[in-house]
């Protein structure tokens, strides 16, 4: 094994990503699987998955004829305690073992202010936090019996940027839901450190997927928004597939609790200078 994939390779690691079917997921689940994981992706809509999964191994094959990694697909929704329940139990059917959590799936809503309805808080929260934290709890045996000193079990939660900025959008309920989950992040890395359990987030910026569609759907329209980033353009797939590696490979074992700003330096961005240019 070389210096890079001693440090980055996750070989051998049982991986699940919620909402692995596109965007973020698809990039994290592609990433893992080219770092020889088996990966899991689940999905409300099992097409989706199951296209997604014939993809990334195809190219696997393609780019490696030896490539340990593998993707397979099922469904699995979040959004409710049955959801929940089932999916981790999809799991299990499948694997005795689970090294890595991905908790990807999520979903958002825009609206105005005067006119951002009740239930669209609810909708959200179901998903993005309560469904986080119960799939995860869920999941906790499987984790623990895989975690150990040097080679923790590896837990990462999708948050936001718009959940650690003051950046409403129109996306009231999503902002404060990524918020939730990235304290929940912090609050979980530091109750189950000792079970050898790292918890780390994901802050996002703009990225190319379904959920962000609407303003980066076209090149003109992602070149477009890259401009309002401080680095000048939108985040690529290899942006997320650095990280991930990182947080889940043995470089980043001893990372625990922390939610990386993946984002461009929005998060930085204050506003114009104080006293001009």
């Amino acid at each position: 094994m070389g210096y890079l994939e001693e440090l980055f390779g996750v070989a051998g690691k049982t991986a699940l990503v919620t909402g692995g079917g596109t965007g973020i997921g698809r990039m994290v689940a592609t990433a893992l699987a080219e770092g020889g994981a088996r990966v899991f992706i689940c999905s409300r809509k099992l097409d989706v998955v199951e296209k997604t999964a014939q993809e990334i191994n195809a190219n696997l094959k393609a780019n490696n004829p030896v490539a340990a990694g593998s993707v397979e697909a099922f469904q699995g929704d979040v959004g409710s305690e049955e959801g929940v329940l089932a999916l981790a139990e999809a799991v299990r059917e499948r694997s005795p073992k689970l090294d890595i959590l991905v908790n990807n799936a999520g979903i958002t809503w825009g609206e105005p202010l005067g006119t951002f309805p009740y239930f669209a808080w609810k909708k959200v929260m179901d998903v993005n936090v309560a469904g986080l934290f119960h799939l995860t709890q869920t999941l906790l045996p499987e984790l623990k019996a895989s975690g150990r000193p040097e080679d923790p079990a590896r837990v990462i939660n999708l948050g936001s940027v718009m959940g650690s900025t003051p950046i409403g959008d129109g996306a009231y309920s999503y902002s404060a839901s990524k918020a939730a989950v990235h304290q929940l992040t912090r609050i979980l890395a530091k109750e189950l450190a000792k079970e050898h359990i790292t918890f780390n987030g994901f802050a996002p910026g703009p990225f190319q997927s379904n959920m962000t569609a609407f303003a980066t759907g076209t090149d003109e329209k992602a070149a477009h928004v890259g401009k309002g980033v401080p680095l000048g353009r939108i985040g690529h797939p290899d942006d997320i597939a650095g990280a991930t590696l990182f947080l889940c490979g043995k470089g980043g074992s001893y990372v625990t609790g922390e939610v990386i700003p993946l984002d461009g330096g929005i998060h930085i961005a204050t506003g114009t200078n104080l006293f001009g240019q």
